[in-house]
């Protein structure tokens, strides 16, 4: 099953996704410039192989429900999230309010 609902972040609008899958689930929360995901995320791929993309990006592990996502510290963030000072141990809300709009 999938579920994608609409989210408030301190007045902000994100699009908050759900995939639930065998023994796991995907978790995104986006925006039109950027998004936080689950451990699913292949930072190093976007960093890598997709470097010529400004895909601003962090992932976070451990997270079982996009509640966890938004309180949980961003283990990794992608070179272009840089340019709205995410940084790696910043909560994943704290890294989306910095691409409200």
């Amino acid at each position: 099953m999938m579920n994608v609902n609409p989210i408030k972040i301190e007045g902000y609008t994100f699009i908050a996704i759900t995939v639930e899958l065998p023994n796991t689930n995907l978790l995104v929360v986006a925006n039109d410039i950027g998004y936080i995901m689950c451990g699913a995320l292949d930072v190093d791929l976007l960093n890598d192989k997709l470097k010529n993309r400004p895909i601003v990006a962090g992932r976070a592990i451990g997270v079982r429900s996009i509640d966890d996502l938004l309180e949980a510290p961003l283990e990794k963030v992608t070179t272009h999230s840089h340019k709205y000072n995410w940084k790696p141990g910043m909560k994943g809300k704290e890294a989306l309010l910095k691409i409200a709009m």
